[in-house]
């Protein structure tokens, strides 16, 4: 399901979002504004896609740079200013041109692995771990067992998650670097960062967006483990060069 979901992301993601092709005539901005910012990346241009959503936000999506998508929520090409356009655009591009929908493929695969072979491995140690239970051998193994089984994949969500959060700000640098102008990015962010949740949002899909779809949490320790997102003010101290 994973392989399938790397190879087909754009055409699930923009199902479960209920996205509509972008044409030029009717998001002029949206449009020049990618097609410029392709060129200057140096890579292919995306297909662009809308959702109608009043809140402010975007993602890219798709296995590699030709078969890439970039979509905007009607929301954000509403309120955002054209040098905020470019800092979200820049960010969703360079998401393209790091491969990170490549990397999360691979972080997700690996997390449903480390599942499956603590599921194995629980299997075995109740039928193959031994027949001799007179040391209790057995039922520390099947002990041992249950505990990696509610921990590895917990863990290995916890990575997941972590990976996300990085190229996050990976991206926002890179989004930097492109326009040369942080400040644009910036802005936008503090938009997002202060607007409503997204109509439908999904837990599926909630790690494409620029922002939280769900909207901003609490910037508490336990909050940022647990998230797909670095909370925006952190991520604006880094684009500004705050402390």
């Amino acid at each position: 399901m994973n392989f399938y979901s790397y190879w087909f992301s754009d055409k699930q993601v923009l199902s479960m979002t209920n996205a509509r092709p972008a044409t030029r005539e009717e998001f002029f901005d949206f449009y020049t504004v990618t097609e410029n910012l392709a060129i200057t990346a140096g890579i292919q241009m995306p297909k662009l896609y809308v959702i109608t959503d009043p809140s402010p936000n975007a993602f890219a999506t798709g296995r590699d740079e030709k078969h890439a998508v970039v979509c905007a929520t009607t929301g954000l090409l509403s309120i955002m200013t054209r040098p905020e356009l470019e800092g979200v655009i820049s960010h969703e591009l360079s998401h393209i041109r790091n491969r990170d929908i490549l990397l999360m493929t691979v972080a997700v695969v690996l997390a449903g692995f480390v599942a499956i072979i603590a599921d194995i491995f629980l299997r075995v140690s109740f039928w193959g771990g031994g027949r001799d239970n007179r040391d209790g051998g057995n039922v520390l193994l099947v002990i041992a067992s249950i505990v990696a089984i509610i921990l590895a994949p917990i863990a290995a969500k916890l990575i997941e998650l972590a990976i996300s959060r990085r190229r996050e700000y990976l991206a926002d640098a890179s989004g930097a670097l492109l326009t040369r102008y942080p400040e644009g990015l910036a802005s936008a962010l503090q938009k997002i960062g202060a607007s409503q949740p997204m109509r439908s949002p999904s837990h599926a899909t909630a790690h494409l967006f620029i922002g939280d779809p769900y909207g901003p949490k609490p910037t508490d320790w336990i909050d940022r483990v647990f998230s797909t997102h670095p909370p925006i003010p952190l991520r604006i101290q880094a684009l500004l060069g705050q402390k």
